[in-house]
């Protein structure tokens, strides 16, 4: 059974706007008093909240799928729809948020951090808000938008400051029992830890935590076994000890060429940009099991060479507990150092996102077609006034003309050569696509018309009253015309008889 767990995919649905409402108030003597449709409510986020109550991904593994909750619709009598539940995620000290791609989106380090991974979607607003001095009663609503869609990937880098690496039974795992009051599992066989172990030491006045890091192997650093899986808790230790199995059985195996492996590892492991190479962080080597006489002359032995290399060296004994006083103590100095020098150093100034109004918020791309070129808008403006349109409604999509055409949309569109009757996409493959017609973009709060339509979108070729008025009249005129012109003609030719007779 799993029962830790450092590395999931989580799919995520935010929720989705309410929808705006349609409606009109009305009161006695006034049966049309004036709109009063409400907005609908904002969809739920989906927030990541660091927790140092939590220790493990395990939770996320068995139920990956998380969606926030949908906003309320509009209604009448100035009702705004409820808001969408939004859902908070709590995740370990140490976790990474990556999309899918591997770029990493935040680093919860700190406890109460929080992070809005999945944005709800907008709620549509209701006729009541889009009413204006020109545009009295608007006879549509916008719709709600749908919340951010999509996989995130959780990694968890262990949060702690000193980290026990080592070959597999070379006693990390007693080590970290002995010192602590955690309590790993314990075998005589390699590969008894399957995931890291958070072991909490005090030293004097100084606590620090211990982590011990399954053992590694040659060809660690280049994912042979599970090295990969377990360097990366090493990222974020301020102390390396090398615990060194000197009671080892293993032919070709000794605490020196051990050293050599780990180092080797370690070197080739990469850090994130801007964090300390492992290699450059304080070590200390602690030669284990020197409970074993055999072991303690092997210590003897390779003592003065590690010390030759500038190492700190502790003989200890996770039976006897020997040395793991002195060992306690010097781990405790080397936190204590790194929490002053910390403690030194500037915070870095806090980053303040602010609107980018200067920038434009959209852009036109050209593209190949069939049968013409072809205009794509992009931007987050346009997209966004796409969803919130109803396109069954005539008045709704003139007045997403002319949110266009006041972005510059319009003026774009001339520029890069665009003619009536050209296609035009706003969004990506999945976008809406339509004729461009320039003529949609303007007057339309100066029109009047029935609520819900647009004068502008009217393809009906059937003729008014008043034109038929007109056409009749024009005909009946014509029909005057054409008989007094066959009477003067009469009267000139019976002239003419009578002229030819006298």
């Amino acid at each position: 059974m799993v029962t830790f767990v450092d590395r999931v995919t989580l799919h995520l649905r935010a929720g989705k706007g309410g929808n705006g409402c349609v409606s009109v108030r009305r009161e006695k003597f006034k049966p049309l008093a004036g709109p009063d449709g409400g907005n609908g409510g904002h969809g739920g986020d989906i927030v990541l909240v660091a927790d140092p109550q939590v220790t493990t991904l395990l939770s996320y593994h068995h139920s990956p799928h998380r969606s926030g909750g949908n906003g309320g619709f509009g209604m009448g009598d100035n009702r705004s729809g409820a808001a969408g539940e939004s859902i908070e995620l709590p995740v370990p000290l140490g976790t990474v948020v990556k999309d899918p791609s591997g770029e990493v989106l935040v680093d919860l380090i700190e406890p109460g951090m929080r992070y809005v991974v999945a944005p709800g979607g907008l709620g549509g607003l209701g006729n009541a808000s889009l009413a204006s001095p020109k545009r009295k009663a608007p006879g549509f609503a916008l719709l709600g938008t749908p919340g951010w869609e999509g996989d995130v990937v959780l990694e968890l880098k262990t949060v702690a400051d000193v980290a026990l690496v080592g070959f597999p039974s070379a006693g990390k795992s007693s080590l970290i029992a002995a010192i602590s009051a955690a309590r790993p599992k314990i075998a005589d066989y390699p590969f008894t830890t399957l995931h890291p172990n958070l072991g909490v030491v005090e030293a004097g006045d100084v606590r620090f935590t211990v982590a011990d890091v399954p053992g590694l192997i040659e060809g660690a650093s280049s994912g042979r076994g599970l090295g990969l899986e377990f360097l990366r808790h090493v990222e974020r230790c301020t102390a390396l000890v090398h615990v060194l199995d000197c009671a080892t059985l293993d032919p070709g195996r000794d605490p020196l060429t051990d050293l050599d492996v780990i180092l080797a590892e370690l070197a080739a492991y990469p850090v994130p940009e801007g964090q300390l190479p492992l290699l450059e962080r304080p070590q200390v080597i602690a030669l284990n099991k020197v409970d074993v006489p055999e072991a303690r002359d092997l210590a003897d032995l390779v003592r003065p060479e590690l010390e030759g290399r500038g190492y700190r060296v502790f003989e200890i004994s996770t039976v006897s507990r020997s040395g793991l006083r002195e060992l306690s103590f010097a781990l405790a100095s080397i936190v204590a150092e790194h929490r002053a020098a910390q403690a030194d150093t500037p915070k870095p100034e806090r980053v303040v996102i602010r609107p980018r109004g200067a920038e434009q918020d959209f852009s036109v791309r050209v593209e190949g077609g069939t049968y013409g070129p072809i205009y794509r808008i992009l931007g987050a403006k346009p997209l966004r006034w796409v969803q919130q349109t109803d396109f069954q409604n005539d008045e709704a999509v003139g007045y997403l003309a002319d949110r266009l055409e006041k972005l510059g949309v319009e003026d774009e569109l001339y520029r890069l050569g665009a003619t009536p009757g050209a296609t035009v996409v706003i969004g990506g493959d999945d976008g809406v696509i339509f004729d461009w017609q320039p003529s949609l973009s303007s007057v339309a709060e100066l029109m009047t018309a029935p609520r819900g339509t647009d004068p502008r979108l009217d393809q009906n070729s059937r003729r008014t009253t008043a034109q038929r008025r007109e056409r009749y009249h024009e005909r009946m005129d014509a029909k005057a015309e054409a008989r007094e012109e066959l009477e003067a003609e009469r009267l000139a030719a019976r002239s003419e008889a009578e002229d030819d007779e006298q």
